[in-house]
């Protein structure tokens, strides 16, 4: 893992935080823009696909916590009155902050930086998590002299991996990558491709006799596939193409429904707008297509 000094002591800092505010580095008086930018800024910064120092992830969910609730008038409230009572330590013994209190988010980390920024960082290395039923196996209570990040995890976390190591645990990958670069090779090509696909010849434009389905397909289609042949690779086309257009048109159902969903729990507007805005383009193909296929 390649990080550097910067990012690290930036994870540190948001562990030794003792609060939502003192994270997100903000003022108790912050408003709502204040949160934002400062959510904006942080969230970037500590993203696992980018920050890969010890305990990212790790920060990267507390940041999208504490601005999930503070954003959220009701839990605010009742975060600035019951959330001191849960970080007061009487000890003189300094303790990390708790990032699992019992004021969590309705929403996970990812979903929130997706509203931000649109969806398209990666998000590969993000361990997701909701405001379910609390389970004391996965998050037992801290007694009062326990410290939330322990010296065996802190050494854990920054302890170097040799070269060996690494090899070994990136070997499963090797074997997969290697195996699906043998099968493709060994694969014959498809004589047809929904898409337009220079590399494997598909270049010929062609439609469906029934539903008029673009396909493509290479220079020496129409010398094997005549008559009857051609006909049920035809049908074969429309079925993948129907598939396809299914599958899409469930992407966008469900990207309207999440959006307008969040718009709903940050009564934000602009977001609102935007749900309703986006079309649904390959629904209305399918529409279409069934259409067709009743018509003829």
């Amino acid at each position: 893992m390649t990080y550097t000094a910067e990012q690290l002591d930036g994870v540190r800092r948001i562990k030794r935080c003792r609060n939502y505010y003192e994270i997100l580095g903000v003022e108790r008086d912050a408003s709502e823009e204040d949160l934002k930018k400062a959510y904006r800024k942080l969230a970037l910064k500590f993203h696992p696909d980018k920050n890969r120092a010890p305990g990212a992830t790790e920060a990267f969910k507390a940041i999208g916590n504490a601005f999930a609730v503070l954003s959220n008038p009701e839990k605010r409230l009742r975060y600035d009155e019951f959330g001191s009572d849960q970080e007061h330590v009487s000890t003189s013994q300094h303790r990390h902050y708790n990032y699992y209190t019992e004021f969590e988010a309705d929403i996970t980390p990812e979903e929130i930086f997706n509203v931000f920024f649109g969806g398209h960082f990666p998000t590969g290395n993000i361990h997701m998590f909701s405001n379910v039923a609390r389970d004391s196996h996965y998050y037992p209570r801290r007694h009062r002299n326990e410290r939330a990040w322990t010296q065996e995890q802190e050494e854990e976390e920054n302890r170097p991996q040799n070269s060996y190591s690494a090899f070994i645990q990136l070997m499963p990958v090797f074997i997969i990558i290697i195996v699906s670069v043998i099968t493709q090779l060994m694969a014959t090509n498809p004589p047809y491709s929904l898409f337009y696909k220079s590399s494997t010849g598909h270049v010929v434009s062609r439609e469906t006799e029934n539903l008029q389905v673009p396909y493509y397909v290479d220079k020496n289609f129409e010398k094997n596939y005549q008559g009857a042949e051609l006909q049920e690779l035809e049908k074969t086309v429309e079925k993948d193409y129907i598939d396809y257009i299914q599958t899409s048109c469930w992407k966008e159902k469900q990207q309207k429904s999440d959006l307008s969903n969040l718009a709903k729990l940050y009564r934000d507007e602009r977001l609102k707008q935007k749900a309703e805005s986006l079309k649904l383009e390959h629904c209305e193909k399918l529409s279409s297509l069934i259409g067709m296929h009743k018509g003829g």
